[in-house]
């Protein structure tokens, strides 16, 4: 009989693989070897799912799968399968469903023990190398499941065929025929309100999630009169600003807090955290004004590019919680090293203290305002602001001598593909073309490096090395971000892009039966329950972004078969949307577009002030509703390729705006104060 031959991860392009690949334990990769070898040793599977952010998989990693006697009892008596559930987020939807149904709880690490025919009967997440706080140890879970494989298998063989039905019958559950309606948007919001915590900004307690695409649908409620919407989002943005979430020297946000008071974060950074909160800050800026929520969009967005960006275009996943072994040391400061930067105002500012403000060091915040500080160190607010804007330069370089955490380098079609949207909107709403610049390496990157002769996305990229075929959020979110970049641009080139995938998506990932979208392609590997992607979690649903795009399509084209699209895509969330509206963000966003139905807005004309002048005016205000298009009429292959141009002229030869709702429009202006009042009137 074969038997394992040790562990072979050292050829895996995922980094959080790689990490494990000196492990005494026999691991496979996901893949029909692991589940025959299975058969064949007559094995149950140990199924361990985690990432490389992942404060808890590093910390199970150093207890047990290091562990030469813990690695043994594996050995002995199963076939591990080690995943990295950001280049397989079919897997792990999965098997973390399972995992919620037989515990109640989910998270990461993932354990779950399968039939060799993949069939869950035992899961949990973390377990500790011995007994604590009410868990078990690991090698007594070990050994109870060996016990019970050998002995009581017809018991494990039946829970594992129940808990796989039930798995195929959830998403096989059927779309509401009830469609969405401004009265469900206002009851879904008003659920969210109900959860929102006041004092801190947020919604629940500790931990705490920035949880963006929710707060982006309170921005839309806002818009259609809901009041409280824009002081909820307000206050989140506020708080999370001040809080030690937000990092106060070198930009950006870290993955969420452990308090409720947005202060002490788990310290991992995440691409996709990054680009969501730098677009939600951007439409907070824009429809306030409030100068600090556009200078935050600023620093997230040059972070990105200054520590996560590959010199190819692309952009990297996350780096690390820990360096040298301890999580958030590469963030934290000791009060002297605070005051010798800037001064003991400077540190009080930061909200640090002599003795720590977190486990003997301190996480900066500014918990306090500049004028309250300022007061109390005897200083005007002006120059205690420009010592807090001298020491954090002296700060980041200090911190920039420290060990790094470690980079998870691998690119992701998905997540790049926020960060594509991220960068164009911001470039082309700030005036900052490096932005826009960075969006389109980006989306070259991904359209050249990932793309295969099919026109599909690959998921994963690292080092010249791609990882398997991409889902739907995959080609979803890259369509997204090329229609952003058509928005910034005006390159038909962006738009044929996003139309391209919009029919692929349509043509390999669609639920023709029961509505909706598939995570994976009618092609792809054969698993125990083809899954459907609803709910929002770290990113939206891939179904909620590809019927946003859907909806986007219709209005610049007019075909109905996109219209129709976005709708079966929603239609498999209305049940839902006011059970869990907080999971559903971006799907409430996206119906709310679709009832909405723009406005179309065509400007045309050539490159020019006049043009300019117009579309600098349509930009310059919150719209998540609206789509643009520009062109100038001679320019024909663009008018041939964006329905909305069509038949649109300039006015005695002046650059022209037409308002359109579902191409119905406004007669033509040709004054940028003109189309303000136009875009005011709806």
């Amino acid at each position: 009989m074969a038997v394992p031959e040790g562990n072979r991860l050292a050829g895996a392009t995922s980094p959080y693989l790689l990490q494990h690949a000196a492990n005494p334990v026999d691991w496979f990769e996901w893949g029909g070897e692991a589940f025959a070898r299975a058969r064949d040793l007559d094995r149950p599977v140990l199924l361990s799912v985690g990432y490389a952010a992942c404060h808890w998989c590093h910390v199970m990693a150093h207890e047990s799968f290091e562990n030469p006697a813990i690695a043994a009892l594996m050995n002995e008596s199963f076939i591990s399968i080690k995943v990295d559930r950001e280049e397989r987020p079919d897997v792990d939807a999965i098997y973390m469903d399972a995992v919620q149904a037989m515990t109640g709880q989910g998270g990461w690490p993932m354990t779950v023990f399968l039939t060799p025919d993949g069939e869950p009967f035992y899961a949990g997440t973390y377990f500790p190398p011995e007994p604590r706080h009410g868990m078990p140890a690991f090698p007594q879970v070990l050994s109870a499941v060996a016990e019970t494989w050998r002995e009581r298998r017809a018991d494990v063989l039946q829970q594992g065929a129940r808990v796989a039905e039930a798995l195929r019958q959830s998403q096989a559950a059927p779309a509401s025929d009830d469609p969405f309606t401004p009265e469900v948007l206002q009851q879904a919001a008003h659920g969210l309100a109900g959860a929102f915590d006041h004092r801190w900004g947020g919604f629940g307690g500790a931990p705490k999630f920035p949880q963006p695409m929710t707060l982006e649908f309170l921005l839309r409620m806002h818009l259609r009169g809901m009041p409280g919407a824009l002081d909820m989002v307000a206050a989140t943005l506020d708080r999370m600003a001040d809080g030690g979430i937000h990092d106060q020297i070198g930009g950006g946000f870290h993955r969420y807090s452990v308090d409720g008071r947005w202060h002490v974060p788990h310290f991992e950074k995440m691409l996709h955290d990054n680009a969501l909160l730098a677009r939600l800050y951007l439409h907070g800026w824009l429809l306030t004004g409030t100068d600090r929520y556009r200078a935050t969009v600023v620093n997230t967005l040059d972070y990105l590019l200054r520590e996560m960006r590959h010199p190819g275009g692309g952009f990297f996943s996350s780096q690390d919680a820990d360096s040298e072994g301890v999580e958030g040391r590469f963030y934290v400061w000791s009060w002297d090293e605070l005051a010798t930067a800037g001064g003991e105002p400077v540190a009080r500012w930061f909200g640090a203290l002599p003795e720590g403000n977190w486990e003997g060091t301190n996480v900066l915040w500014t918990p306090r305002s500049l004028n309250e500080v300022a007061d109390e160190a005897r200083l005007e607010p002006p120059a205690l602001l420009a010592r807090v804007e001298e020491a954090t330069a002296a700060l980041l370089e200090v911190r920039d001598a420290r060990v790094r955490p470690g980079l998870d380098d691998k690119v992701l079609a998905a997540w790049t593909g926020l960060a594509v949207s991220a960068f164009a909107e911001a470039g082309s709403v700030l005036g900052e073309r490096r932005y826009v610049m960075a969006a389109e390496a980006a989306a070259d990157f991904v359209l050249g490096e990932m793309g295969d002769a099919n026109g599909s996305l690959s998921r994963s990229w690292r080092d010249g090395r791609v990882s398997g075929p991409g889902f739907l959020e995959d080609h979803a979110m890259m369509a997204a971000g090329c229609l952003e970049l058509y928005r910034a641009t005006f390159d038909p080139r962006w738009f044929l892009e996003t139309r391209r995938l919009a029919d692929l998506i349509l043509e390999r990932f669609a639920d023709g039966a029961g509505g909706g979208l598939f995570q994976t392609a009618a092609d792809a590997e054969h698993l125990i329950a083809r899954p459907k992607e609803l709910f929002d979690n770290a990113v939206p649903a891939g179904n909620s972004v590809a019927a946003e795009v859907f909806c986007r399509l219709f209005l610049l084209t007019g075909e109905a078969g996109y219209e129709r699209a976005a709708a079966s895509a929603l239609s498999a969330v209305r049940g839902l949307a006011l059970r869990a509206p907080s999971a559903l963000g971006h799907a409430l966003g996206a119906a709310d577009l679709l009832l909405a139905g723009g406005p179309e807005i065509a400007i045309v004309g050539p490159d020019g002030p006049e043009r300019r002048a117009l579309v600098g005016e349509a930009r310059q205000r919150f719209m998540p509703n609206a789509v643009l298009a520009v062109a100038d009429p001679s320019e024909t292959d663009a008018v041939r390729d964006v329905a909305l141009l069509a038949g649109r002229a300039t006015i005695r030869g002046h650059a022209a705006a037409y308002v359109c709702r579902r191409f119905a429009c406004r007669l033509p202006v040709t004054a940028p104060e003109d189309l303000a009042a136009a875009l005011d009137q709806g």
